[in-house]
């Protein structure tokens, strides 16, 4: 089996120095070290790879003692389960020691440390997760797991239920991976079935947990696709508390599509949950306060986000709110409507932000004060009209004209 793995010894990320330096201090007295994971999967199927892993024989305090006596930083990241973090030219490497499970409970699961790569390639979630590479590049495949890669095949090692009840992520992680990878037109059915049986264990995951893994699926080039088939699962509710709007978000993703937009996760998770209070989505996933005040402005409706609105309104509400909740909202209400996402008048109106920028307030309260207001609340007062006519307006650049309106306010 293994021949037929192409090597990847001319891998840039393998040649680079951060990599050749842990490769060398893990292997400096006899220990084996290997590439596991997502940058052998990656660069077998020629996709970007980002960060690298990398499982080795050593044990936990060797590998501490052989990373610092090359010179290089270890921090013991999980050092109960096996895992050090090495550093190397600024770059960092998560080493894990080989394992087998002696019991599992959840997420949390028994370990014992071992030798046998198989052993090791036998507790991870799917086959095209379980190669590994060796320094040289050689491709090692204890499971024989390389023809579900090659084929984009998503599929869990040996029984699938067993895989998911070790962490109950791994049905959101199933889903993510077809979404990103899979060509077929459903899952893989053992996997499906299991996960649909198991997905009572997705309430004891932790919202920061989900919330990653959710993101991560909503920003895949197949989203809509894996994201329909759990909403038919009844798989959604139990994350969203929503059933999910699934045809919002086809929508919006067409839409983001035809403006050749890059895909938006935070924005499709506000289409897709559309119905369910921002607060309680912050609670349930644990978003950021950033991330929840877009999914809160993504909620609103308001005449400036329609084309058939003067263009001066739709300025006026950039004014006050910004353009991210502008364009937010513009594409809501574009996926909430029956317009397809070539209809060029809500192409026109998303764009403003991008080519209008809200200019400063020609006024302040010197201002009003040298024409004879009063110090206090009325100064806040002036201003607030004035503001109020300004962008009723338009927006004018005219200084006396400003001046003579600001006079009146004071006067009147």
């Amino acid at each position: 089996m293994a021949s037929s793995i192409p090597s990847l010894a001319n891998a840039e990320w393998l040649q680079r120095p951060a990599t050749a330096a842990v490769f060398a201090a893990l292997e400096a007295e006899g220990a084996q070290a290997r590439v596991v994971g997502g940058a052998v999967r990656n660069a077998l199927m020629g996709l970007p790879v980002k960060d690298i892993d990398m499982a080795t024989t050593a044990l936990p305090a060797e590998v501490m003692r052989l990373a610092q006596a090359a010179g290089l930083q270890a921090v013991p990241t999980g050092f109960e389960h096996g895992t050090v973090t090495v550093v190397a030219e600024h770059v960092p490497v998560e080493v894990t020691t080989l394992r087998r499970d002696i019991e599992t409970f959840g997420r949390h699961a028994r370990v014992t440390f071992t030798q046998d790569w198989s052993e090791d390639a036998r507790r991870r979630d799917f086959t095209m997760n379980a190669l590994y590479c060796a320094s040289d590049g050689t491709v090692h495949d204890p499971l024989g797991g390389y023809p579900d890669l090659a084929a984009r095949r998503v599929r869990f090692i040996g029984a699938a239920r067993e895989r998911i009840r070790e962490d109950y992520l791994r049905i959101l992680r199933f889903f993510r991976f077809f979404a990103s990878y899979d060509p077929a037109p459903v899952p893989d059915a053992e996997g499906l079935a299991a996960a649909i049986g198991e997905k009572a264990g997705l309430v004891q995951l932790s919202g920061e947990r989900i919330r990653a893994e959710l993101l991560l699926l909503l920003a895949a080039p197949r989203a809509v696709e894996a994201i329909g088939i759990m909403e038919e699962a009844q798989l959604i509710e139990p994350l969203l508390g929503v059933r999910g709007d699934v045809g919002k978000l086809e929508r919006l993703v067409a839409i983001e599509t035809a403006l050749g937009r890059d895909p938006d996760p935070v924005l499709r998770l506000a289409a897709l949950a559309t119905g369910a209070a921002p607060e309680a989505l912050q609670g349930r996933l644990k978003l950021s306060a950033a991330e929840t005040a877009r999914l809160a402005q993504a909620g609103l409706r308001h005449a400036a986000f329609s084309p058939s609105s003067a263009e001066r309104e739709a300025q006026g509400f950039i004014y006050r709110h910004g353009s991210q909740a502008f364009t937010d909202g513009a594409l809501m209400a574009w996926a909430a409507s029956s317009d397809g996402p070539a209809d060029p008048a809500r192409a026109h109106r998303v764009r403003l932000a991008e080519r209008w920028q809200p200019p400063e307030l020609p006024v302040r309260g010197a201002d009003v004060l040298a024409l004879g207001a009063e110090p206090g609340p009325e100064v806040g007062r002036v201003i607030s009209a004035f503001e109020t006519w300004w962008i009723a307006q338009g927006f004018p650049a005219d200084r006396e004209r400003a001046r003579a309106k600001l006079g009146e306010l004071v006067r009147g």
